[in-house]
């Protein structure tokens, strides 16, 4: 057996295992937990919006078999596996997890009560509106683009994000040593806290928060009580307490029932169903009589019918105490800023998406100008020709070859390799005085163009007021109404609050014992 001639390198294995396990963490902290500040996407959702968008699927075009998607996203950029892939694709196409969903799903995707999607051979999906403009600009060099796993293509760092998705959509996952859990929020209300931030960038989160009132949750609900909210706006934490949505109705019968309309954010429907069965089955509830599901396309409708003396306000507060009724949603700000993660308050997520936008507009601005000079250029050079077209044509017609001629426009009359290519490619028609006139209005649109990109690149105040009118045209094309009401002051649970009120009746023998009895 021959003899290995390898240098063995002693290393300590506390020191080794303490290296690798940072080098482990800080991987799964950045390139799969954790989202960008920026764009409010983790690598795994933005690589599937990447994939989709090579395969043109937009509003408006046909859905792609979701096994495609997953194949193509899992095989170019996120080389996971494609069941890493599809339920990450699942839920951004769920309404009831996503309050601005970024894909649309045709067929089975699961639903509020905790059904699993369809096997993805089975379900299509396309991008939704909102999604193409996360897409928008990006082949504009507004941003970094980088190798993908096996150097055979390169995928965006981060997307341009017209869209503000990490407040409106928020994020959660879980890393190693840290966790984000940033709420959804309420798009016109986001909107106009950008808009408030670009008229003043030392705007404090207090002033936010009266354009930013609380997070938006897709299934609607109650918030109940504020401290929470402005814990997580102004330290980048806090406790949201959200109650589910009831009324109480009298039936003709003269019994009560409690109808819930709304339940709290990520909360399964079946399940809270089968535990207020239990408790009424474990004799904890005691004056529910009986209790169905009557939801349907039009929306949620939980029945909860009480017995003939049965006190709906208590019930309902013992629903609210013992039952998801009522959640707490810990808020954690964290994202990704510059690659490490951060807690932030309101004011810095808003600082950080305006900033990149900012960058998004003027990184923009400079590819549209610098493709407006192109073709300026080359229209100056039309513009030459068409001013001593017999010449060009005679000395077109007297070169042996495409070669010679090039360089005789070039001698002949001052133009660049370029103009003098463009006029070779030229068709006959331009040479007719409506198209030479074509050429003239585009040469003056073109200069006209560039004069403006200039003055965009010079002012930041220009640059901000873009921002503004392109969040405007965001509000007014996919604004909507807030879901999740506030009740701001809220009071804990007493003992009183689960006792229903009775007029009884005490009496004291003489020897002192006590009897109780209802009047």
């Amino acid at each position: 057996m021959a003899q290995l001639n390898e240098k063995v390198v002693p290393v300590d294995i506390e020191e080794e295992m303490k290296g690798s396990y940072i080098d482990y963490s800080m991987s799964v902290i950045t390139a799969r937990a954790l989202p960008d500040v920026r764009d409010g996407l983790k690598p795994s959702n933005r690589r599937i919006m990447v994939a989709m968008n090579d395969l043109g699927l937009a509003p408006g075009r046909g859905f792609r078999k979701c096994a495609k998607i997953a194949g193509d996203t899992s095989g170019n950029y996120h080389p996971h596996g494609e069941q890493i892939v599809y339920p990450s694709l699942v839920r951004m196409a769920q309404d009831f997890n996503m309050l601005y969903m970024l894909v649309e799903g045709q067929g089975n995707f699961g639903s509020i009560d905790g059904d699993d999607a369809a096997a993805m051979r089975y379900t299509e999906a396309r991008l939704m509106p909102l999604a193409m403009e996360m897409l928008a600009d990006l082949q504009k060099n507004t941003v970094r683009f980088i190798p993908n796993y096996d150097g055979t293509r390169e995928e965006p760092t981060v997307l341009p994000g017209r869209f503000p998705n990490l407040l409106c959509n928020g994020s959660s996952g879980i890393a190693v040593g840290m966790a984000t859990n940033i709420p959804p929020h309420n798009l016109s209300e986001v909107i106009d806290g950008c808009i408030a931030y670009i008229g003043d960038t030392n705007m404090t989160n207090e002033k936010l928060m009266k354009h930013i009132t609380a997070p938006d949750f897709p299934t609607g609900g109650i918030i109940y009580g504020y401290e929470g909210v402005k814990d997580a706006y102004t330290k980048g934490r806090g406790r949201i307490l959200v109650r589910a949505k009831a009324n109480i109705q009298t039936t003709k019968g003269e019994r009560q029932r409690i109808i819930v309309s709304e339940i709290p954010y990520q909360v399964n429907k079946s399940g809270l169903i089968e535990t207020i069965a239990e408790l009424v089955n474990d004799k904890k509830l005691e004056d529910i009589s009986d209790i169905r599901d009557e939801s349907d396309r039009d929306g949620m409708r939980i029945v909860i019918d009480l017995k003939r003396d049965g006190n709906a306000e208590v019930v309902l507060n013992n629903l609210y105490k013992h039952t998801q009724m009522q959640t707490t949603f810990g808020v954690i700000m964290l994202s990704l800023v510059d690659g490490r993660p951060q807690v932030l308050t309101l004011r810095d997520m808003i600082r950080h998406f305006i900033d990149h936008r900012n960058d998004v507009v003027v990184k923009r601005t400079k590819f549209d100008l610098d493709e407006a000079e192109k073709r300026a250029h080359i229209l100056e050079g039309y513009l030459i020709a068409l001013k001593d077209i017999d010449a060009v044509i005679k000395l077109i017609k007297a070169s042996k070859d495409v070669e010679e001629a090039r360089e005789g426009l070039m001698k002949k009359f001052k133009l660049s390799e370029i103009q003098a290519r463009a006029i070779l490619d030229m068709r006959l028609q331009r040479l007719t005085g409506l198209e030479r006139k074509k050429v003239e209005d585009e040469y003056k649109e073109t200069i006209k163009l560039i004069e403006k990109f200039k003055s965009i690149l010079a002012s930041k105040q220009h640059q901000l007021d873009i921002i503004k009118e392109e969040l405007l045209e965001l509000k007014k094309k996919y604004g909507d109404p807030r879901r999740t009401e506030i009740v701001y002051k809220a009071e804990e649970f007493s003992v009183e609050d689960m006792i229903a009120e009775e007029e009884v009746v005490i009496t004291i023998s003489q020897g002192g014992s006590r009897e109780a009895a209802e009047e």
